[in-house]
């Protein structure tokens, strides 16, 4: 595979960046290959003026054409699959199965977003036909979704193709018609080079303008700002830190024009486990906690970092055999030496609170990385904030709890999380009705009997949760409820037939589900 010297902005005519810098393998800090230096602001700019030329144009187009689009970029990603994921996995140090994996989970994401775009019912048709008889008289109206403009995207560091160029918030942002700049992330600009080149290909391919899509290369604190702070971007799409979000939070809501960002951030993934459920398999329960606390070296957003366990007689059995599990796992390399070093410090913080109690004090070794448990009575846990910190790495806190009552206490002082999870079996079950109507409030998505690492791509996936687990519980980051996120209502009233967009005029000729006049039509209805 033949590989360009410089990012694509969109109109791929010119470069987009300076002379080439050189970038370092994360894990040892040796030299591995040509890097990317920042986007100079002229190019910004271009990128940006060429998404808003294209946005109204992208817009109007046909949903089974952006389908179309969508399946021919999975279609390319597949046919460069072995060069691809050769490359990938010599950039990012990570496993060449769990590259194929999320690169198929990838191409999955894209087919899934154009199956569900293709019928246009995610478009909430409504229409309320005139009553001129009536007193005052009723006009004639009528309302869909529609794409919001130019979103701005971030890779994240820890999925360098699934939440990366091609990924859910790029092909949510193209499912809805909205035009889409990438900001590719330090860690792994080769592979989103590669990514980059087949979606500006497929966009080509499709006749559809440059300005559909453009990726660019620089820091967050200056080209993401800037590109955040455009006027032509109208939405943002981040998966990251807290701290990362948050930048990108205030400088979206400080500009002339705000706009929303829809930030995927950090999550603690509480799991409350009941007698019940450890009488029944203790030893099974903490081998899955284990393998979901070292899966991908713990640098997965859901990742389970605080467990609660309900006194009884296997909970120390429990104990005991996860802590014999993480003692003896063995170190790995994390994604870059500043992840590892911030592991570190961040169970170094959470352990130097008075009363923890490191059960695996896991050693460290540049970015070699090995797991740490912690243990905190319930007390402390409640009443101390600094212990519910998320230790972004193969870590976990244990805190054992004497009645639910010191659970219901946990509970209500989490902040937002992605995940809350529950083992439980049915003598436990009288218990759990009080914690439900906590956890349901605190987290996007709440487990039974079964670990939080692994989010299903499927309609009914809620990948989000109240701040700071993401910057608004209303959406999910992953699954086809994604594209509402780059979606805004538009009202036309009294508009002529003909000027009308298909889904909205009389016999409803686009053939998609509408309310008409309070009541539900299926296609070719109403």
């Amino acid at each position: 595979m033949k590989l360009a010297g410089t990012s694509i902005i969109g109109d791929r005519r010119a470069p987009s960046v300076g002379p080439l810098a050189h970038s370092a393998d994360p894990r040892t800090g040796a030299t591995l290959q040509p890097g990317y230096a920042a986007i100079c602001s002229a190019d910004l700019d271009a990128a940006c003026q060429l998404a808003a030329a294209a946005a109204p144009i992208f817009a109007r187009s046909d949903a089974r054409c952006r389908a179309a689009l969508l399946r021919d970029i999975g279609n390319r990603l597949r046919s460069v699959e072995s060069d691809f994921v050769a490359m990938t996995t010599r950039e990012t140090g990570l496993p060449e199965a769990r590259i194929r994996g999320e690169l198929a989970r990838t191409i999955g994401q894209l087919a899934a977003f154009a199956d569900e775009i293709e019928t246009e019912s995610w478009r909430n048709v409504r229409i309320d036909h005139a009553q001129p008889d009536r007193v005052p008289p009723k006009p004639d109206l009528r309302s869909q979704l529609e794409a919001i403009g130019p979103v701005a995207v971030f890779c994240a560091s820890n999925f360098p193709l699934a939440f990366s160029v091609a990924g859910g918030d790029t092909a949510s942002a193209l499912a809805a018609g909205c035009p889409v700049i990438v900001k590719a992330h330090a860690l792994h600009p080769i592979t989103a080079e590669i990514a980059g080149m087949v979606i500006a290909q497929a966009v080509a391919a499709a006749g559809l303008p440059a300005g559909v899509f453009s990726l660019i290369y620089g820091p967050g604190q200056s080209v993401g700002q800037a590109l955040v702070r455009h006027p032509a971007i109208r939405a943002v799409g981040f998966t990251g830190s807290e701290s990362g979000g948050r930048a990108l939070m205030d400088a979206a809501v400080t500009r002339p024009e705000p706009i929303p960002v829809f930030a995927e951030m950090g999550s603690l993934n509480p799991v409350f486990v009941f007698p019940g459920a450890l009488a029944r398999d203790a030893s099974g329960i903490a081998s899955a906690l284990h393998q979901s606390i070292v899966n991908g070296v713990g640098q997965f957003c859901t990742c389970p970092g605080l467990l609660i366990v309900l006194d009884g007689p296997q909970r120390a059995e429990f104990v005991k055999h996860l802590t014999a599990l993480l003692a003896h796992t063995a170190s790995a390399p994390m994604l870059s030496l500043s992840g590892a070093q911030k592991y570190r410090s961040s169970v170094h913080q959470v352990s130097s609170q008075r009363g923890v109690a490191m059960l695996v004090a896991g050693e460290s070794d540049a970015a070699m990385t090995e797991p740490s448990l912690l243990q905190a009575d319930p007390e402390l846990l409640a009443g101390n904030a600094a212990i519910r910190h998320e230790m972004f790495g193969p870590a976990s806190i244990v805190s054992v709890a004497k009645n639910i009552d010191d659970m219901l206490q946990i509970a209500n002082q989490l902040s937002g999380q992605l995940t809350a999870t529950v083992w439980a079996e049915e003598s436990d079950w009288p218990q759990l009705p009080a914690l439900l109507d906590v956890l349901k409030r605190k987290a996007g998505r709440v487990l039974f009997n079964a670990v939080p690492t692994g989010v299903e791509v499927c309609p009914a996936q809620t990948h989000g949760g109240p701040y700071p687990a993401s910057s608004d519980a209303r959406f999910s980051a992953v699954g086809t409820t994604a594209i509402f996120r780059w979606l805004r209502p538009v009202s036309y009233q009294g508009w002529p037939a003909s000027l009308l967009p298909p889904t909205l005029r009389d016999g409803n000729p686009a053939a998609v589900w509408r309310m008409v006049d309070g009541k539900r039509f299926a296609p070719g209805a109403g």
